[in-house]
């Protein structure tokens, strides 16, 4: 069985919903730290003036340092919710897709998650659904017996969902291949394949394009029925990098 294990991360960007289509099973690395100014609180989307970076705030009285992504509040005091709409209307009023996806969007946005990790898995969830994607998803928070730390962490959760073949994301390459080939991943006897991803260029609003926004910014410019047939084109699932 093919998988992938992530972090859940705040309006993704396509790259993450391609390695959740390319798998039979898709794992929320939800009980690990949460990392200081991570995509598992912010996200860009792109506006007449430039970018414009979407923040969750979180509340971590004892520091980053010692939060895990499953146990981090969302503040309760400051007003994100109707910010980040406000700034979605004024971004993307405009785009051919808009009366079909803002609705979407805000209803998510509005749900009264107060955790991180449920609005982000919530959020991933429904556009993976309204998306067509199939695939099994799964919290590591609610996986028993789990042990070690980054690849041998991985390594388990595989063992214990049985998971044979690992798709990774290029980028954790580094610390998958730190002290051997392969790394625990592939001493484990699992199949180890990194996520060959090329991001589909699409017609934006405001100028030239620009890459690796959050995918909610394909969506309105294309609507979910083209955005995932672009995802897809992007996706070399033939020639998976071993």
């Amino acid at each position: 069985m093919l998988g992938a294990i992530m972090q859940p991360t705040y309006l993704p960007w396509c790259g993450y919903f391609d390695l959740i289509d390319s798998v039979d099973i898709f794992v929320f690395l939800d009980d690990v730290k949460l990392e200081k100014s991570s995509w598992q609180t912010r996200n860009r989307v792109k506006s007449a003036n430039g970018e414009i970076m979407l923040t969750v705030p979180v509340s971590t009285p004892k520091g980053r340092m010692e939060a895990k992504i499953n146990k981090t509040p969302i503040s309760s005091h400051a007003p994100w919710r109707k910010k980040h709409l406000k700034t979605l209307v004024a971004c993307y009023q405009k785009a051919p897709f808009f009366k079909e996806v803002f609705p979407f969007l805000e209803d998510l946005i509005n749900q009264p998650e107060s955790q991180l990790s449920s609005l982000n898995t919530k959020i991933i969830k429904a556009i993976s659904h309204r998306l067509g994607i199939n695939t099994e998803f799964v919290l590591s928070s609610e996986l028993n017996e789990i042990s070690g730390v980054k690849d041998e962490r991985l390594v388990s959760i595989c063992q214990q969902l049985g998971i044979s073949h690992y798709l990774s994301p290029v980028g954790s390459a580094d610390y998958l291949e730190k002290e051997s080939p392969g790394g625990a991943v592939s001493k484990a006897g699992i199949t180890l394949s990194y996520q060959s991803f090329t991001h589909p260029t699409y017609t934006q609003l405001y100028g030239d394009f620009d890459s690796h926004l959050a995918a909610i910014d394909l969506l309105f410019n294309c609507g979910f029925e083209q955005s995932i047939k672009l995802i897809r084109s992007g996706s070399d699932r033939g020639k998976l990098i071993s």
